[in-house]
């Protein structure tokens, strides 16, 4: 986290609060020790609309307040910070040569925050000044920013101004090739196909955010395109609004569960559900629907359904679900998996339906009623899956491979007997 390694002291943090088109100072992120700790701006808190950042974090208060015990710096600070890809780009600008210059100091974890895109996730920006907001924007083509992504990847040097548009997505987490959109209606995130990957990712990830759609989930929007022959998936981001400049504050589960990514392994949904009841709008209709988003993860082989791949909007007082996003069946080579978040009281994680129903009073649900959206889903897939391969552009050998694999592994549906639609 915070590192001698850091070129800049502090960071200050800037916010949009909500239906404003331009950002505030805040507040100031500074190290003391190991850790960095958050003091409120005075003008900040004199402010009438003024509202926490998230409150059992970073309570409005004045004073240093410090992260919770375990952690580096505050969840909800951690959330708007570059993840393996963006710093990825980031570390590319300092070790590798853009248009003859070599940079050469060292990067730390301020760094990071003041050195990527401002465009980042949630309503927060770090900049490295208290008076004047300077944002940190790129632009390029998507045929642009594709290559640009596969040089990256490939450790070999691009020019300044696509160099600045690549780092213009460094922001948004996530481990995968990116970049950022502006289609001048929507802002939207672009994820490419890596010379990594092990199967179609990007395919299998449009397949099953279109499913998830159809099962009646609510998702990110999603469309499937090209870009120089290589599958792109564009997500429109649900923490902007359709007026330009607004943004939305949005808090990722780990935050909530007051975890990192070192411990996020003991984050569970049982315990999400408790929050849910506790600190949510609309908690009897967002229990469904989270009970329906792990139901339908077992269905397509998404274990890579960690605290990190959930979020909630913040307005202040209370949190409201976000969008399911990052849906992605995984690699299977065989029949038994595990969900990355226990999903009953009693520990249990394995990926099969026949367990939903046994947790389903977690989620406010009779068995009858956790069978009726196990049976729809599965019904749905059923019946779509073709339609939803070709929607994917899969091949046949590709279709073929995911279905009984991913898509309803025999051991998902092991124990429970569908009633008939």
């Amino acid at each position: 986290m915070m590192t001698s390694n850091d070129t800049h002291s502090r960071a200050y943090v800037w916010v949009w609060l909500p239906q404003a088109i331009t950002p505030i100072v805040c507040g100031v992120l500074e190290p003391v020790g190991d850790t960095l700790v958050f003091n409120y701006a005075r003008s900040y808190l004199a402010r009438t609309n003024a509202i926490s950042l998230y409150a059992p974090e970073l309570p409005l208060q004045p004073g240093r307040i410090r992260p919770r015990a375990g952690l580096k710096v505050a969840g909800c600070i951690n959330d708007g910070a570059p993840d393996a890809w963006g710093q990825r780009v980031i570390d590319h600008r300092h070790f590798s040569q853009i248009d003859g210059v070599r940079p050469s100091h060292e990067i730390g974890f301020l760094d990071y925050l003041l050195e990527s895109g401002s465009d980042r996730y949630g309503a927060i920006d770090f900049q490295t000044s208290a008076d004047s907001y300077v944002s940190r924007v790129g632009n390029g083509t998507l045929e642009e920013l594709r290559c640009a992504a596969e040089r990256l990847e490939a450790g070999e040097p691009f020019s300044a101004s696509i160099d600045g548009a690549l780092l213009h997505g460094s922001s948004i987490g996530g481990v995968r090739p990116k970049a950022l959109l502006d289609d001048g209606k929507r802002k939207l995130i672009a994820k490419f196909s890596s010379s990594t990957d092990p199967y179609p990712v990007v395919k299998a990830e449009a397949l099953a955010m279109e499913l998830a759609r159809r099962v009646g989930l609510n998702v990110a929007s999603t469309k499937l395109t090209t870009s120089l022959g290589h599958d792109v998936l564009l997500i429109e981001r649900f923490d902007r609004t359709t007026t330009a400049g607004q943004r939305k504050m949005v808090v990722s589960a780990l935050t909530l569960f007051e975890l990192d990514e070192m411990t996020g392994r003991y984050a569970t949904y049982f315990e999400l559900a408790d929050m849910i009841r506790e600190r949510f709008t609309d908690p009897k209709e967002t229990l469904q629907e989270l009970f329906s988003r792990i139901v339908f993860n077992i269905c397509v082989g998404n274990t890579d359904d960690h605290a990190r791949n959930h979020a909630a909007f913040w307005d202040g007082k209370m949190l409201t679900l976000t969008p399911a996003y990052d849906i992605c069946p995984q690699t299977r080579s065989g029949g038994e998996a595990a969900q990355a978040m226990a999903i009953g009281r009693n520990g249990f994680r394995l990926s099969q339906l026949a367990g939903c129903v046994g947790a389903a009073e977690t989620y406010l649900l009779h068995a009858a009623e956790a069978r009726q959206i196990i049976d729809h889903q599965l019904h749905v897939i059923r019946t779509q899956w073709i339609d939803v391969a070709d929607y994917a552009h899969l091949t046949d050998a590709q279709r073929n491979g995911m279905w009984e694999r991913q898509i309803l592994n025999p051991f998902a549906t092991d124990g429970y007997a569908t009633r008939i639609l």
